[in-house]
């Protein structure tokens, strides 16, 4: 029998560092990059007074999303926008997980998410591994790769709570990313998105839950707010989920901060009452990364 407050991976936790707050800013995106910039420092320094300790941001904060607006605003790493985020992590004292921007680098360009920690150092950069390219017959046609080139290197860091996984909206659908972070230690997974008013309603909980149970983990997302006039209209409902697969909190359609507590040795507990972890066949079957994050 695993004691309490040891997880199934051995890992101690003290009550102090067993649960902290993490944060999730649904923020409303405009054309006005300034304006998206200004709003998400004034969000992260909001949720930091409300006592979070890790705060995530939206698929493409600092821009619309689509094809043609990418190349208008993307930025070198560092830029504008990167050294915004640090300057609000470090402001602020608080892990911030910098949604994405379109990021340029030589001749190519990627979905980026850039996380910092409290000191306002760059601790991951992590480029969206799998493309949004869907064609839905008379509801969406959307295809990244026609301006983005996919990232190839999995994204995790380091907190005094906790090790976190990143993935960016389409990669949630790939349940051997979020298994491949679990089995390397990660508790929560982040994943900045924006799902669309077709698969939204659709799958936007349903991944979320089904990464959450499947893994014994956390699941953060983080969307833009509803905007009826953009020419990608996002699904909002920014959510956390916890081990057990319940959906905790979650945001509306409109602009917004929640808040969930990150409750690791609740994690523990699930993971000792159904203990997956240890019950895996590993005999039979195996998922492995080809290339260490």
């Amino acid at each position: 029998m695993v004691p309490s407050n040891i997880s199934m991976s051995g890992i101690f936790y003290s009550k102090a560092m067993s649960k902290f707050s993490l944060a999730v800013v649904q923020l409303r995106v405009s054309k006005i990059k300034a304006d998206n910039l200004g709003r998400a420092q004034k969000l992260v320094k909001e949720a930091a007074g409300q006592g979070a300790k890790v705060v995530v941001l939206p698929e493409c904060f600092n821009s619309p999303y689509g094809t043609g607006f990418f190349a208008e605003y993307a930025e070198k790493i560092p830029g504008e926008s990167t050294r915004v985020l640090s300057e609000a992590a470090r402001d602020c004292g608080v892990y911030l997980v910098g949604g994405s921007i379109p990021e340029k680098d030589g001749e190519k360009l990627y979905n980026t998410c850039s996380v910092f920690g409290p000191d306002g150092k760059l601790l991951v950069k992590h480029r969206k591994i799998h493309l949004f390219d869907i064609d839905v017959p008379g509801k969406i046609r959307f295809q990244e790769s026609e301006t983005l080139s996919p990232g190839n290197r999995l994204s995790m860091f380091e907190t005094p709570f906790c090790k976190v996984g990143v993935g960016i909206c389409y990669d949630i659908r790939f349940a051997e990313l979020a298994h491949i972070y679990a089995k390397k230690g990660c508790q929560l997974l982040v994943y900045p998105g924006a799902f669309n008013m077709t698969t939204g309603p659709a799958h936007w909980e349903l991944l979320q839950r089904g990464r959450a149970v499947d893994n014994q983990v956390y699941v953060a997302t983080a969307s833009p707010a509803r905007d009826e006039s953009a020419s990608y209209v996002a699904w909002g409902h920014s959510s956390v989920v916890n081990p057990w697969g319940e959906v905790i909190v979650k945001a509306g359609p409109e602009e917004s901060v929640v808040y969930a507590d990150i409750d690791l040795q609740y994690l523990a507990d699930v993971r000792q009452q159904i203990p997956i972890t240890t019950q895996r066949r590993n005999d039979l079957y195996s998922v492995n990364s080809v290339q260490e994050g």
